[in-house]
């Protein structure tokens, strides 16, 4: 991986043999990995770490990903990590849902890991592509009135 300082990836989810499957394969690639096994905690950990990317389940024992994506997208501190959401459910309510509520990525768990891996990468470039962009402003005063 081409990247200067590692970066982190808080990982959502309460299955132990997900949690352990994608940690290795991410530390593998020089990912720092923060586990929360819960939505509240997730969001905590979201709040306390700003991980570069947060993978999220969406079903979790206390509170839906779908849900937690929603606060997380309306929270002005976190709004600008990525989030994919990684799950099980193959449906296509749950991946329009995921759209709906703002996350940046639907991933199956039985996807590929390397192309788990680059949909990671991708996300967090584009990531700091939007950080390190100037925001385009609209200039009003140049309204006419007649």
């Amino acid at each position: 991986m081409s990247q200067s300082s590692p970066k982190t990836i808080l990982i959502i989810e309460d299955n132990p043999a997900s949690i352990k499957f994608v940690q290795t394969h991410l530390q593998k690639n020089d990912y720092n990995t923060v586990i929360a096994k819960g939505g509240f905690d997730g969001l905590n950990k979201a709040r306390s770490v700003k991980p570069d990317l947060i993978l999220l389940d969406i079903m979790l024992p206390d509170l839906d990903g779908h849900k937690l994506c929603k606060m997380i997208k309306s929270n002005n501190d976190l709004k600008s990590i990525p989030v994919a959401m990684f799950t099980s459910r193959d449906t296509d309510e749950d991946a329009d849902m995921a759209k709906k509520v703002g996350a940046d990525a639907f991933i199956l768990k039985n996807t590929r890991i390397q192309i788990v891996m680059d949909i990671i990468e991708r996300l967090i470039e584009n990531s700091k592509k939007r950080k390190h962009s100037p925001k385009k402003t609209e200039d009003k005063s140049k309204e006419t009135s007649e």
